[in-house]
């Protein structure tokens, strides 16, 4: 009968690092023997290798100072990766000898940094299928899952559905871990098929219990599913997830099987020390919340890998016609890109974004993009502004293009973006407002007339049919009529930022 203890440990914050300590403990017996320890350091959802917020936070040459002190305090750690790292990330739009980096990037960091393990997230299938199987080629790391197949059902070329590592103590003692992994099946793309990811891991952590002493479910799930794990596979010891790109503590289950997830982009790293005693089987774990901010220096030799694949991304992107690193404007506000801000509402960041589209044309009533258009996932501190910085925010780019539209089409739009509050689906805009009595839409100052024809600048994706609730938003829709092409919103956004200085 397994027997937990949880308690909060500490709070505190040293040298501007902050760390949330959380200890537990589950036991079999009273049984006193070698007590034999490892530690794990938990990342998730990375997309950028550098440092964020002008270099006061992040940066995977944080994380690998991080772990080379961890590999000094204890030889037996292992670094994770909780999926979702191939993509969204900027740099790895950028065209180098005929094709998108598409990740190269970041795997060659994580060799460098020397990175143990990883299970797939949902975008590491944004990829084509070379692509994608170029990156598993390049990693040197272990990949697992247990419920990612090919387009066939069959295994990846050396993608196990678990693995299991063994540490030996100094008399020979020996302690199995079991590493699971499991994958939300989202992001479908026609070279991937998925096992449920739930029933899988019932499968998978059956198949080893036996074998091993402790195990890992290293997963990529919504959070809800997460749960379901803790609560219905007692043998889980702990999960380790991502995708909510927020950090997450929670306990679940009879056994309080806990859940902890990090922050993106690596603002934050988990470190999860285990003590297993071998006579009692009983398991004691404490777990620090790091955040990874400029009082953890930056590793010279992955800093020497992040700098190469920087270089190498920009001369990409000079290819296609724009100077990385050249100064746009200087800011004295920040301008706020993380996902839950813009999902959910508008914020200073997009506001330029939604003037740069309506300005790209004359005589448009209205500008509308999608917030899922916006990836940096972070605040742009007061200071300077690159035409990188710029790439950062908007990734994927995309052509904005000028449309007429009814205004019954038009208010469709408006409220179906209000309804995808929350998601990718939310719309920014430029040019039109709610009226915060009536709660009806203004177009500049008068009332949304749904019998006149408005003309609107949007971006290409939007009415192509593919955002969330908005299918009908198509160019077989009889209200709507493309009149012309305005090039890439990223060099809008450049050329307004440039007008505000």
């Amino acid at each position: 009968m397994f027997r937990w203890k949880v308690w909060l440990n500490r709070i505190a914050l040293v040298c501007l690092i902050s760390v949330v300590m959380i200890s537990w403990s589950v036991s079999h017996s009273s049984v006193l023997a070698e007590k034999v320890q490892f530690q794990i350091l938990q990342i998730n959802d990375v997309y950028e290798i550098a440092p964020l917020a002008g270099g006061a936070e992040a940066g995977l040459a944080r994380v690998a100072t991080v772990r080379k002190d961890l590999l000094a305090e204890n030889e037996n750690t292992f670094t994770v990766m909780a999926g979702d790292f191939f993509s969204p990330s900027a740099l790895g739009t950028a065209t180098v000898d005929g094709d998108r980096l598409a990740g190269q990037q970041m795997v060659g960091v994580l060799n460098a940094m020397e990175l143990d393990l990883a299970t797939f997230g949902n975008h590491e299938f944004d990829l084509t299928e070379p692509q994608f199987r170029d990156r598993l080629e390049e990693s040197k790391f272990q990949w697992f899952s247990g419920n990612v197949r090919d387009a066939e059902g069959e295994q990846w070329k050396n993608v196990p559905d678990y693995v299991i590592r063994t540490i030996e103590s100094e008399s020979g003692e020996k302690v199995r871990i079991g590493f699971v992994g499991t994958t939300i099946p989202s992001n479908p793309a026609p070279y991937v098929s998925y096992l449920d990811p739930l029933d899988k891991m019932k499968e998978d952590v059956e198949a080893i219990v036996d074998d091993v002493d402790v195990i890992v479910a290293v997963t990529h799930l919504n959070l809800p599913d997460d749960q379901y794990l803790a609560e219905n596979i007692p043998e889980i010891d702990i999960v380790l997830g991502g995708h909510e790109h927020d950090n997450i503590q929670q306990w679940r289950g009879k056994d309080f099987t806990p859940i902890f997830k990090a922050d993106a982009n690596a603002r934050t790293a988990y470190i999860h020390r285990f003590t297993y005693d071998t006579g009692s089987d009983e398991l004691e774990v404490e777990s620090e919340l790091e955040f990874l901010t400029e009082a953890i220096a930056l590793d010279p030799d992955t800093e020497k890998a992040v700098d190469y694949w920087e270089q190498k991304a920009f001369d990409g992107f000079r290819e296609n016609g724009f100077e990385p690193e050249a100064v746009i404007t200087e800011t004295e506000i920040p301008l706020d890109g993380l996902e839950s801000s813009v999902r959910n509402e508008s914020t200073e960041l997009t506001h330029v974004i939604a003037d740069a589209v309506l300005n790209s044309a004359t005589d448009v009533d209205v500008s509308i993009f999608n917030s899922g258009s916006i990836r940096i996932d972070d605040v742009m501190p007061p200071g300077i502004i690159t035409q990188y910085d710029v790439i950062r925010v908007l990734p994927f780019g995309g052509e904005i293009v000028t449309v007429e539209m009814s205004g019954e089409l038009l208010e469709q739009v408006l409220n179906q973006g209000l309804a995808n509050r929350g998601s990718g689906g939310f719309l920014q805009t430029s040019g039109v407002t709610q009226d915060s009595d009536t709660q009806n839409w203004l177009v500049g100052d008068r009332p949304l007339d749904p019998t006149t024809t408005y003309k609107v600048a949007t971006v290409e994706f939007l009415i192509s049919g593919n955002e969330i609730g908005l299918d009908f938003l198509n160019t077989d829709n009889p209200d709507l009529k493309v009149l012309s092409k305005e090039g890439d919103i990223r060099f809008a956004l450049i050329d307004q930022l440039q007008a505000a200085n």
